[in-house]
């Protein structure tokens, strides 16, 4: 673990620096979280990148290790609830380890940048639908009853203009246009970093 314990790092403050910084809203639709979880998807893709799949998995577990603390410290303290911290968990979890199944069926593409784009946009797009799902859907107020969903269910015109949905589809949506952007922005480091770990232009 030694070898890609730089990753470890980078997830574990990724993923609380989220935690916190979901708490903060940008803009009508958006948190400061959405700018920073997504990098997430590229210290996957590195680490699956040059150590393989398994080491990338052993650096998922972790952040999400890490997230489930936070979320649940937060929940404790009122900052969020038992619904966003499940949401937030279940969607990490499936959606970066889809990400790591994905890179590595891709990591022989022709292309270079076919396996960390398409896994990390899979992945994102599997990430927003189980996170806002479980953590603002009327239809799965079971989870937690206790929790106070009606404001995220208010009707409005999706994103501000579009045809009318409940207010929660429209953070979604917004989040899932910024992890898209992100994940085509994240191929510079990709390319950057993979390169001078390696010493070489990788081969894929």
């Amino acid at each position: 673990m030694i070898r890609y314990l730089p990753g470890v790092i980078a997830m574990a403050v990724i993923v609380a620096a989220s935690n916190i910084l979901v708490q903060y809203q940008l803009g009508n639709y958006l948190t400061w979280g959405a700018l920073s979880y997504p990098f997430a998807f590229l210290v996957t893709d590195v680490t699956n990148r040059i150590y393989g799949p398994s080491a990338a998995r052993r650096v998922v577990l972790v952040g999400f290790v890490t997230g489930v603390a936070c979320s649940f410290i937060a929940a404790g303290l009122s900052l969020t609830t038992l619904r966003i911290a499940i949401g937030s968990g279940s969607a990490f979890l499936v959606a970066q380890m889809l990400d790591v199944s994905i890179f590595d069926r891709l990591r022989h593409a022709r292309a270079w940048w076919t396996a960390p784009f398409v896994s990390s946009l899979i992945g994102s797009t599997v990430d927003t639908i189980i996170f806002f799902s479980i953590a603002f859907s009327m239809q799965l107020a079971f989870i937690n009853p206790a929790d106070d969903v009606a404001w995220a269910n208010e009707i409005i015109p999706l994103l501000g203009t579009g045809p009318d949905a409940p207010l929660w589809m429209s953070l979604a949506v917004a989040d899932w246009m910024v992890k898209t952007v992100l994940a085509m922005l994240a191929l510079v480091p990709f390319r950057i970093l993979v390169r001078k770990i390696l010493g070489r232009t990788p081969v894929f």
